[in-house]
């Protein structure tokens, strides 16, 4: 029972992190032409200021484990790439397209689930992940004028680093470290990456640019903490596939804001990708079922 309501936490915070980081990307496109390393250093300060707040509120810190610290900083510097990639791919693609590049990342995880979590994989499933891929593709080029998207490209490296990132998010929720000192670690560790870039080249913003970071700061707070506690609740198996919906949401945003309507390939490119998640949904299931 204890197990059930776990997996409908799980599905609740993976849901709301979808559409938090959806309104992240939103508020990223609209603070203009920036570097991506500004945006990342602005996004992630408010992070962080939130994640200190609530670890002063509840007392909370590192857990003191020792290995827990490479687990950290594995997490944080796949992370800090992942968003910069994210961010290179917002501001050049259309934002379902960046969105969907994004979230190849549970993909990711199963194939880094293997490495670092030492997981089997079926041929099902293997077939499923490379079916995500080839789905893909059809992002890769969304305009079709040219064989390879290079913003594509970086964006799908994102959702792979994203991948890794949240597989050692996984981690350490196993070794209990504490997911608001997770979520702290990530986002001091991208704002001291990002700061050598931000003396050398800093772009002045205008007021609505400046409240368009602070704003994509909060979502993406908001993002942070709600994925960090779906990881906590359920394996990703059983509730990666509720990410999706922050296409859903990226389409809106992307419409609504922008104007942006996505061409015939992306679509089909969506479509694949979605069938795919939900084909390992079930797989899983059954699996799970199988065991019990």
């Amino acid at each position: 029972m204890e197990e059930k309501k776990n997996r409908y936490k799980g599905i609740l915070f993976i849901i709301m992190s979808a559409f938090c980081f959806a309104l992240m990307n939103a508020f990223v496109r609209m603070a203009g032409d920036l570097p991506s390393t500004q945006k990342s250093f602005f996004r992630n300060l408010v992070a962080l200021f939130f994640a200190l707040i609530l670890l002063k509120k509840e007392g909370g810190g590192f857990s003191g484990k020792k290995e827990n610290i490479k687990y950290l900083l594995i997490r944080s510097g796949a992370g800090t790439i992942g968003i910069l990639c994210n961010y290179y791919a917002v501001d050049h693609l259309i934002l379902s397209d960046a969105s969907m590049l994004n979230k190849m990342s549970p993909f990711f995880v199963i194939i880094f689930s293997i490495f670092v979590l030492k997981e089997k994989i079926s041929l099902k499933q293997l077939s499923i992940v490379i079916g995500a891929f080839l789905g893909s593709l059809l992002i890769l080029r969304p305009g079709g004028t040219s064989l390879v998207s290079v913003p594509a490209v970086i964006g799908l490296c994102g959702g792979m680093a994203a991948g890794l990132a949240y597989t050692y998010v996984r981690v350490l929720g196993e070794h209990g470290e504490n997911g608001k000192f997770v979520v702290a670690c990530f986002s001091g560790f991208s704002c001291l990456v990002t700061v050598p870039f931000l003396l050398f080249d800093y772009h002045p913003m205008s007021f609505l640019q400046f409240g368009s970071l602070v704003m994509a700061g909060l979502a993406a707070a908001g993002g942070q903490f709600s994925v960090t506690a779906a990881y906590y609740h359920a394996p990703g198996r059983e509730i990666s596939v509720y990410d999706y919906t922050q296409i859903i949401f990226a389409a809106i945003f992307g419409f609504l804001l922008f104007g942006q309507v996505p061409d015939m390939l992306s679509w089909i490119g969506y479509g694949i990708i979605c069938l795919m998640a939900v084909l390992m949904f079930f797989l899983n299931n059954a699996q799970e079922k199988g065991k019990s």
